[in-house]
């Protein structure tokens, strides 16, 4: 067999492994963090030879990058199933409430501990590529919400905008409660607060 014909195996096996290496970090880093995983842990729990990694990602760090874009990707599709069902603005907006209720229900190993990316930058020092990129997040669904604010209200985008941020503010305190209390209520009651809000302005 020449290399032409080995190559299609190996790039699938390496494709396999980078998979498994994915997999394995979403759980450990949710379960137990970034400074709590080791590479060790994370070869042993994908069932690939450490060579895998440094195969597949140029670093650890490397490796938290893309958990974390993955977490993100993650929450767009949740969203996005959401927003299928949202008939207006109003309901646009509460589609963001609901997804991250919806992130709060997943199946995790040792239960819901909150926003995987926020968990994730409190470990990372200031500066940290890691942090830009939970920041990103963060202001992209900010900015979802901003979007949809503004179709309630095409005439005023200053009210937008503030409306737009408090619920923002409204979100992540709820989700930073939900993470200690481990389920979804806190996120639900922030939903129900933010349409008592849209439904009085």
């Amino acid at each position: 067999m020449n290399d032409k014909q080995k190559a299609p195996g190996n790039t699938l096996s390496r494709r396999r492994a980078y998979d498994a290496l994915l997999e394995a970090a979403s759980r450990r880093f949710y379960a137990d963090g970034l400074a709590g995983t080791g590479i060790d842990a994370l070869t042993a729990e994908a069932g690939v030879a450490k060579k895998s990694l440094y195969n597949n990602f140029a670093s650890k760090a490397d490796l938290v990058m893309v958990y974390l874009n993955a977490r993100h990707e993650e929450w767009i599709a949740l969203y996005r199933a959401r927003l299928e069902g949202a008939a207006g603005p109003r309901e646009r907006v509460l589609a963001v409430f609901d997804a991250y209720a919806d992130h709060a229900d997943l199946a995790y190993e040792k239960g819901f501990r909150g926003c995987g990316l926020l968990n994730a930058a409190a470990e990372l020092p200031a500066g940290d590529p890691g942090r830009l990129a939970v920041r990103k997040h963060k202001e992209e669904v900010e900015s979802l919400l901003s979007e949809h604010v503004s179709d309630l209200f095409p005439s005023s985008p200053e009210q937008a905008h503030l409306v737009a941020r408090h619920l923002a503010f409204l979100l992540e305190g709820s989700m930073a409660r939900a993470g200690l209390e481990g389920n979804d209520r806190c996120i639900q009651e922030a939903r129900q607060i933010a349409a008592t809000l849209l439904g009085s302005l």
